[in-house]
């Protein structure tokens, strides 16, 4: 069974929510990546996603985009990011998916891909531009080396659509809890509860939300509905705010340590008031090619 998978399993059956956090792979540098990564499984992360930084990142906004280019100027490659997962793999089993736009992948061939960051124990990927009805083969290739091919839900996907993207997501599905790109929000708009709860009627799969959330009461609002919450823009954030320092890893822990605590404090409120590796290397001019 793929971690992720198994994870959802372990979490339902300790009835408890996932606390998923995004970081870009190699901002600052890959050894601050994987310490993160490591600390994180101490402090609360149940999923880890690394961003692969890319030079057209036309889901993300100025944080996630200036910590890639942050890391594009200091030459990370999804090669690196591959062999920075093996050395992850050493030491930890947390579940890892990649974040990464197309372009890389088929750059250097999607089975070459699904191979190698198997191999290097990558357990999903998510591609924000490759909608559904053009990743055909990456689905199958996804089925083939079990690894999850996540897809997304937002505000304004139709019933007839969410039902398509149930059918062919693995691992979880992806709730964009807004129109627009990555970022914390001072305020989630109050309608992602009836969405969620909507698709969760119509799918067995593991509903998790992203986008937009970045402090421990959002955490612990949208953990109430949803299976997940994703958090990516606040960290990365954090993670530039103390580039340079020696205790960078500690704080960055502790910042979400105490955001993941946020579904922790959910679920005794619940309680309580009833008697939860190598790989072709992109270059950093490529623009996003569709599949």
């Amino acid at each position: 069974m793929n971690r992720i998978d198994q994870k959802f399993k372990n979490l339902r059956k300790a009835k408890k929510k996932a606390f998923i956090a995004f970081i870009t792979a190699g901002d600052p540098h890959f050894k601050t990546t994987e310490k993160l990564v490591l600390s994180f499984g101490n402090n609360g992360v149940d999923i880890v996603e690394l961003g692969v930084p890319f030079s057209d990142p036309l889901a993300d906004g100025p944080t996630i985009q200036a910590s890639s280019y942050r890391a594009l100027r200091k030459g990370v490659s999804l090669e690196k990011i591959l062999k920075s997962v093996s050395r992850i793999r050493t030491r930890s089993q947390i579940p890892i998916a990649l974040m990464t736009y197309y372009n890389p992948v088929f750059h250097f061939g999607e089975e070459q891909f699904f191979k190698k960051a198997k191999a290097c124990g990558v357990d999903g990927i998510i591609v924000p531009d490759l909608p559904p009805e053009e990743a055909g083969r990456l689905i199958r290739l996804g089925k083939q080396y079990q690894m999850a091919t996540i897809f997304f839900l937002s505000p304004t996907t139709t019933n007839e659509r969410m039902a398509k993207v149930m059918g062919v997501s693995t691992g979880f599905i992806y709730y964009v809890s807004l129109t627009g790109v990555t970022g914390a929000r001072k305020n989630l708009t109050p309608d992602i509860r009836q969405h969620v709860r909507l698709a969760k009627k119509m799918t067995k799969k593991p509903v998790c939300v992203g986008f937009g959330i970045g402090s421990v009461d959002q955490v612990r609002a949208v953990g109430k509905y949803a299976d997940g919450v994703i958090v990516g823009s606040a960290i990365v954030s954090e993670i530039a705010k103390h580039a340079g320092k020696k205790d960078l890893v500690k704080r960055v822990s502790s910042f979400v340590k105490t955001l993941s605590g946020g579904l922790s404090i959910t679920k005794r409120k619940k309680r309580a008031a009833s008697p939860p590796c190598f790989v072709a290397e992109r270059r950093p001019g490529n623009k996003s090619a569709k599949g």
